[in-house]
């Protein structure tokens, strides 16, 4: 951390701004935190999300600096979890992807995708690729359902919303003020001057579009349901053209599945036709999610930059700013984490180096670490 004890303010508390809060505050800082909604999160994206860290299936989609991230964050997600009082659902058995065989070429395409990433990042496990024996062994509710499949070892998966609840607790037990239900920005502050916080630290997603003109939403639906009859052991990604889909079990037989990426900012409910293929799609995956209950389709928009990677900053003194996570908060929260406390500590981020992640920084090295 800094050399002595400061104060921050923070603004927004989804799931960066309460990571750093108590970080901050275990460390002995005086710590303030604003967010426009409440201790339920109500208005951030971590609170629609499937919570999974699959840092070898999401290179499909991301750059190889993420996937590190990811890795680097599955480890430092146990030390994470391991501090809190509030138990949160946590588990590493890795991630299974099967397909139909109609969508046999793609599973195929996908596949040297994977193979081609982890010869750039080779801490990653190995993928296995899984006959139908194999995948019956591997996951026995799939047995007889699909002739092959492929599990991504090592990779895990967490239950978001224990893992907020877990957090806000943490912040009270903490000593964090929190102030719920009151939006705050950078400009409402003189951060170093008498009787001001010593830092501001912005971490509110797409709430910070006045400040990062670039940034858009990418909105994303999931259904949570309840299916006594399932029993998937790791989350499950369906390869398909149109919807391909993730089912990601909680406990007590919880899933969260979805699937859809949307260019817009768009946070009405779903769709009839958009749930209707997340539900198909589950459906198509084990026939128990027919007589599941749904307890909620849910929509909200990821905030994602023109490259669709992360950023930190700093543009104005003593003004820190985290933004851009994209699909992939969860995945890689704990690496940005880092890098942040890192800065604050030093002025420098070894650790941002490694992710590939550039820090735009308008002022000196110096005055990130005063």
């Amino acid at each position: 951390m800094t050399t002595k004890p400061t104060s921050f303010a923070i603004i927004g508390a989804g799931l960066m701004g309460r990571l750093l809060a108590v970080s901050l505050a275990r460390a002995g800082h005086q710590v303030d935190i604003y967010d426009l909604g409440g201790p339920e999160g109500e208005h951030s994206a971590a609170r629609v999300a499937g919570g999974m860290l699959a840092p070898l299936a999401e290179s499909a989609v991301t750059e190889h600096g993420v996937v590190r991230m990811g890795r680097y964050a599955l480890a430092r997600w146990r030390e994470l979890l391991g501090t809190l009082a509030s138990p949160v659902f946590f588990q590493q058995e890795g991630t299974l992807i099967v397909w139909h065989r109609q969508d046999a070429a793609d599973a195929a395409r996908l596949r040297q995708q994977l193979a081609a990433t982890r010869e750039q990042v080779p801490e990653l496990p190995a993928m296995e690729p899984l006959d139908a024996a194999r995948l019956a062994e591997v996951e026995p509710a799939l047995a007889t359902r699909f002739a092959s499949g492929m599990l991504l070892p090592g990779e895990g998966q967490l239950d978001n919303r224990q893992l907020l609840a877990a957090l806000a607790l943490e912040m009270q037990t903490l000593g964090v003020k929190t102030h719920w239900n009151q939006a705050a920005d950078p400009a409402d502050f003189a951060p170093g001057t008498s009787g001001q916080p010593g830092w501001v630290l912005d971490c509110r997603g797409l709430g910070a579009r006045s400040t990062w003109h670039a940034l858009r939403g990418v909105r994303g639906e999931v259904a949570r349901v309840h299916a006594p009859e399932v029993t998937l052991a790791r989350p499950t990604r369906l390869v398909h053209p149109r919807y391909p889909i993730y089912i990601a079990p909680k406990e007590n037989h919880v899933f969260v599945i979805g699937a859809t990426e949307i260019e817009t900012d768009d946070l009405s409910p779903a769709s009839v036709r958009s749930a209707l293929e997340l539900l198909s799609a589950a459906y198509a995956v084990h026939p128990g999610f027919a007589e599941a209950r749904i307890l909620e389709i849910a929509t909200q928009c990821r905030p994602t930059l023109p490259d669709n990677l992360p950023a930190v900053r700093l543009r104005t003194p003593r003004v820190l700013e985290v933004n851009g996570l994209y699909r992939h908060g969860y995945m890689i929260a704990p690496a940005l984490l880092d890098v942040v406390l890192e800065l604050l500590t030093t002025g420098d981020s070894p650790l941002a180096r490694s992710f590939d992640l550039t820090v735009d920084t308008a002022e000196s090295t110096e005055e990130l670490a005063a």
